[in-house]
C-alpha cells in the first residue's frame, strides 16, 4: 500500500535555505506528498500597486515548503521525485520587473550608469479550466491569453559540507533553477549529500518563458503531489530530468558558458555510460543530435540544460526504470 502524505506549511514554517533546517516530515521511500506551496513572494503581492520591495522583506523571497527526510537516503544515493501533478492554487498570478534584478538591467556586479529600471507588478488572471493565463499591459491596453504550462522553479536537497544555501541560489543541489522543463510527467534526480536528503520545492509558475529574463515567471501559489523514491549506491553528480520522451542534465554556475559546459559534459559522459560509448563517440552523438534549453539568466547562478531524446539511446536501462515505475505508480492514484 502505498503512503500518502499530505502538508500545507503555516508562513511561519516556509524555509528560506537548502540545508541549515529540521525537517517538517520524515517519509519513506515510495512516499506520495501532497503539498502546498507559497509564491516566490510569499502571497504578498497580491495587486499591480504591491511593489515586492514595499510589502516582502529580504531575504524572505523564494519560500520553499519543506524538507522532508527521505529514510535510509546516505550520501553516495540518488533521490527520484516524479512529479504527478501540479496545479495553481488561485485564479490569479503576478510577475514583475525589479530595479537591479533579471537580465536585462545593471546590477551590483554589472555596475552601470543608466537609470534602474521601473518596479512594476503584472497581474495575470488563471483560468485553469480553460487552460489559459491571461496577461495585461501595464502601460497600455493590450491583453493576449497564454497555455497554462505549471512548474516549479525551485526544487533540490541539502547541500554538503554543512553548506546552508539561500533558495534563490541553484548549484549541483538544485535549488532556483527555473527551467520550465520541471512540470508534471518529470523524473527528477538528486545527488543525497546528508542523511535523509532533505528535499524541498517551491517557486511554483503557471508558465515561464526560457531565461526567465525579467527575473520572475508568473508566479503562482501549488498545490503539488510528488513521489519520493531512492535510488541506493548510484550517484548523480548534477540534478537531471527525464521524460517520457527525453534525458536532460542540469548545469548553474556563472558565467552561462561554464553552466552550458557542465551540463552538455554530464549529458555526455551520462550517454557515453547508458550506451556503453566512448566518451568522444557520446561527444559527437550528443553534438549532432542534442539540445540545449535556458534555464534562468538573472539568478546568483545561471541555469542551462542539456536534452537528448530516448529514442537515440533505445536500450539504455536508466536509474533502473525507476521513471516509468513511477510513472506507474502516479496513473494508480487517478485509477
Amino acid at each position: 500500500m502505498t503512503d500518502i502524505v499530505t502538508y500545507k506549511p503555516s508562513p511561519d514554517e516556509l524555509a528560506y535555505t537548502f540545508g541549515g533546517r529540521e525537517p517538517v516530515r520524515r517519509v519513506r521511500p515510495g512516499t506520495v506528498v501532497e503539498l502546498y506551496t507559497e509564491d516566490c513572494f510569499g502571497g504578498r503581492v497580491r495587486t499591480v500597486d504591491d511593489l515586492p520591495s514595499v510589502v516582502c522583506e529580504f531575504p524572505y523571497l523564494n519560500p520553499v515548503t519543506g524538507p522532508f527526510h527521505v529514510e535510509g537516503a546516505e550520501p553516495g544515493d540518488t533521490l527520484a521525485v516524479h512529479f504527478v501533478s501540479i496545479t495553481p492554487a488561485r485564479d490569479w498570478a503576478v510577475s514583475s520587473t525589479f530595479p537591479h534584478f533579471g537580465a536585462l538591467t545593471g546590477t551590483h556586479t554589472t555596475a552601470t550608469l543608466h537609470p534602474p529600471l521601473d518596479e512594476l507588478v503584472w497581474r495575470y488572471d488563471v483560468d485553469l479550466a480553460a487552460g489559459r493565463v491571461r496577461y495585461h499591459a501595464r502601460r497600455g491596453d493590450y491583453s493576449v491569453e497564454m497555455p497554462l504550462d505549471p512548474m516549479h522553479g525551485t526544487a533540490g536537497v541539502a547541500p554538503g559540507a554543512f553548506e546552508s544555501r539561500m533558495t534563490i541560489v541553484p548549484d549541483v543541489h538544485g535549488g532556483n533553477m527555473d527551467t520550465p522543463e520541471l512540470r508534471a510527467g518529470v523524473t527528477a534526480y538528486f545527488g543525497v549529500n546528508v542523511p535523509g536528503a532533505l528535499f524541498a520545492l517551491g517557486d511554483g509558475h503557471c508558465r515561464q518563458g526560457d531565461g526567465e529574463v525579467c527575473g520572475t515567471g508568473v508566479e503562482a501559489a501549488m498545490n503539488t503531489v510528488i513521489i519520493l523514491d531512492l535510488i541506493k549506491g548510484v550517484p548523480t553528480p548534477t540534478p537531471r530530468l527525464e521524460t517520457d520522451a527525453a534525458l536532460m542534465s542540469i548545469g548553474s554556475a556563472r558565467p552561462l558558458e561554464d553552466a552550458y559546459r557542465m551540463s552538455q559534459h554530464d549529458l555526455v559522459t551520462w550517454t557515453a555510460a547508458l550506451a556503453g560509448l566512448d566518451e568522444l563517440d557520446a561527444y559527437q552523438l550528443v553534438s549532432q543530435a542534442g539540445q540545449a534549453p535556458v534555464g534562468n539568466v538573472c539568478d546568483p547562478n545561471y541555469t542551462m540544460l542539456a536534452r537528448l531524446e530516448k529514442r537515440y539511446l533505445p536500450t539504455a536501462e536508466i536509474y533502473a526504470g525507476t521513471h516509468d515505475r513511477l510513472r506507474g505508480v502516479a496513473g494508480s492514484l487517478h485509477s
